[in-house]
């Protein structure tokens, strides 16, 4: 039989000598959900998990692009594509992705994901010479004006290869390697950090019919091969950051479930990222039919998911991520 084991993160300056620091962060943990596939699910002190797990789950994560994750760092979304749900066709020429990317920087955001592909459910595989053609002349502009970190969002060896050498400093996979098997290993070939998503099955038909035995444990285990897959290309665990992939062949549940039990995935040892931001659970449960009005219901789940120690969240509103980030945590932890 196999445990896995939930951290039951809590935040504050005053912590019980037995306390365990949670991946880095400012949370800490006492105690741990138990759970397995045949038993129901048991809260235990942690000293009663192995010692392994201990220093794997309490061990900072290794700085990624120059990026700190003591703190939550904020990815913002570019996405210059003409039919990406939430903001095709703004982005899609290199000086409004420019100006978008500036304006990102300005209100907050460490990072930018740049996608040439719309990978929302029912879309359709884009030839990867025309995501080529959408991306790297953005890339390039973003690299000569900003500086900033930047992740390529792909699927696809040949673009991740020409964002690279444009200056990318992230690839960022939706498929988890799954889709193209030349990615795993061009991005060892760049030593490129990475990071894994969790998808079942294709955008065009992922939410057709979702299914899982346990969604929490199946997802958790999937990033756990994918990561083994990685590192079997040449690439460390410090170079790799997971993501649970809400909405990519789950249902409202699923992702639900997903959220209560995000401290699992530190059991991975590797930097955990969310992207929750303005997708269709947010408009079902906040009833908010129109994309930009979801903002308050994304940075709901983004806090809840800085209270499990996550430490990058993916979002498209971000100056409203930036200002609730910094009273939740002058709230709970204090000013720096």
């Amino acid at each position: 039989m196999t445990d896995y084991f939930r951290p039951l993160a809590q935040m504050g300056d005053a912590r019980p000598s037995d306390a365990v620091p949670l991946a880095g962060t400012r949370n800490w943990f006492t105690h741990v959900e138990r759970l397995s596939r045949t038993d129901a699910p048991q809260i235990i002190p942690v000293l009663e998990t192995p010692q392994a797990w201990r220093d794997l789950v309490g061990a900072p994560r290794h700085s990624i692009a120059g990026l700190d994750f003591a703190n939550p760092v904020i990815m913002g979304i570019l996405n210059v594509t003409p039919d990406s749900f939430s903001d095709g066709g703004a982005h899609n020429a290199p000086a409004k992705a420019v100006r978008a990317a500036l304006k990102m920087q300005n209100e907050g955001a460490h990072l930018i994901d740049i996608g040439g592909e719309s990978t929302r459910p029912g879309a359709l595989e884009v030839p990867y010479e025309a995501e080529i053609a959408r991306t790297v002349p953005v890339i390039e502009a973003i690299r000569k004006t900003l500086g900033m970190p930047m992740s390529i969002d792909t699927r696809k060896a040949r673009v991740a290869d020409a964002a690279l050498a444009a200056g990318v400093n992230i690839v960022n996979d939706v498929s988890g390697f799954k889709f193209d098997p030349g990615l795993g290993p061009l991005c060892a070939k760049y030593a490129a950090p990475v990071c894994l998503m969790h998808a079942q099955g294709l955008p065009e038909t992922m939410q057709d019919a979702p299914h899982y035995d346990d969604v929490l444990l199946d997802v958790f285990d999937v990033l756990a091969e994918q990561i083994e897959v990685a590192m079997g290309f040449g690439l460390s665990r410090n170079q790799i950051i997971v993501d649970p992939g809400l909405g990519f062949g789950k249902t409202q549940g699923h992702n639900l479930a997903l959220i209560r039990g995000l401290s699992l995935f530190h059991g991975l040892g590797c930097a955990v990222m969310l992207g929750a931001s303005r997708k269709g659970f947010i408009r079902d449960i906040g009833q908010a039919p129109i994309a930009e009005d979801r903002a308050p219901g994304s940075i709901a789940v983004g806090l809840a998911a800085v209270q499990q120690g996550v430490h990058i969240l993916r979002v498209h509103d971000i100056s409203q991520t930036r200002q609730a980030l910094a009273l939740f945590q002058a709230a709970t932890t204090g000013l720096d």
